[in-house]
């Protein structure tokens, strides 16, 4: 198949995405919710989401939203359903005081669902109210919401355990995945909780490297990296915990290879006059590719590159700045 022809097929299937599906902005009006609530409905699986083309913004179709119209009791069963809910109304809703609740939490036994930051930059952790319903009635949980805490648990607790943005950041993986088909958006989806040094390792090609960060999925929220909330929030999103480098990394590695078995990542065209043959895409280079150096510089959060892949340099030129050479002979004079 031609390069033209995959480009036609490719403008057709986005003309025709366009033509029966909505923007999520426009979905969320004609569905009579809040966008923060569509969002966390997209989330969480109940309302499907379909994309034109890789890496685009993902879309709402007709079918769809009709077919969360029709649900029975529409909109305020299906709203009660994606309700989040803070520390105090969580805990209301279990029945249980906060500090309990919040020891719960910081074990592992309630995940969070969002998170924000407030005025004064501390995060702020929002649990699905239905997941805390069940919690509370089921049988197997009642000693944990009365009575002391089992030794295991306050151990954990007082050896400053807080599972909180692992359990959060499984859960938005899960999310992320299960929003595309496309492998090369699946190995973004999973790079995307990762530190820019760990995918140095991993993806040692450069433009496949910046292929990736190309369809990561937006950074969550509006602040600037290297402000303060954005370095809190990039914490939260950077796996820490040596088990969840490690998943991350094997799954990782695994969608990258399904990937380069369904098309290759973009690069530059053959130049005229090389040995590479017209009209092959040339492979990885890994070999050529430059070891992360412990003296690089601290990582900062992955971003999404503007120019395409093609028009990145390789890493790990050698290519020397030319010397001063009028102001060192002046100096060799001065010193004479």
């Amino acid at each position: 198949m031609t390069g033209h022809t995959i480009t036609q097929e490719t403008a057709e299937t986005a003309a025709t995405a366009a033509q029966t599906s909505v923007a999520q902005s426009r979905a969320a009006r004609e569905l009579g919710v809040k966008r923060g609530e569509f969002e966390l409905a997209v989330m969480l699986g109940r309302v499907r989401t379909v994309a034109d083309t890789p890496g685009g913004r993902r879309r709402v179709t007709r079918e769809e939203i009709e077919r969360v119209r029709a649900g029975d009791g529409f909109p305020e069963a299906w709203l009660e359903r994606i309700r989040a809910v803070g520390t105090t109304e969580g805990a209301a809703l279990m029945g249980i005081s906060t500090a309990r609740f919040t020891r719960l939490t910081r074990a592992g036994f309630v995940t969070p669902v969002k998170f924000y930051l407030n005025r004064y930059r501390a995060v702020v952790w929002l649990y699905l109210a239905e997941e805390l319903k069940h919690f509370a009635e089921a049988e197997v949980n009642a000693s944990l919401l009365t009575g002391r805490a089992p030794g295991t648990i306050r151990a954990q607790l007082e050896a400053g355990v807080d599972l909180r943005a692992r359990n959060w950041r499984g859960r938005h993986a899960g999310a992320l995945l299960r929003q595309s088909d496309d492998p090369w958006e699946r190995a973004a989806a999973v790079a995307s909780l990762l530190d820019p040094v760990q995918l140095a390792g991993i993806i040692r090609d450069p433009y496949e490297r910046a292929y990736v960060r190309r369809l990561m999925p937006d950074p969550f929220g509006q602040s600037v990296p290297e402000s303060p909330a954005g370095r809190i929030i990039y914490k939260i999103m950077t796996a820490d915990h040596p088990d969840e480098i490690r998943w991350l990394r094997a799954n990782l590695t695994i969608g990258l290879s399904q990937a380069r078995g369904l098309r290759p990542a973009p690069r530059p065209a053959p130049q005229p006059g090389t040995d590479a043959v017209a009209g092959v895409v040339p492979g990885p280079r890994a070999e050529h590719a430059a070891e992360p150096s412990p003296h690089d510089p601290a990582p900062q959060p992955a971003t999404h590159p503007e120019a395409p892949p093609a028009a990145l340099p390789e890493e790990g030129s050698n290519r020397r700045t030319s010397e001063p050479r009028g102001l060192l002979k002046w100096m060799r004079r001065r010193g004479a």
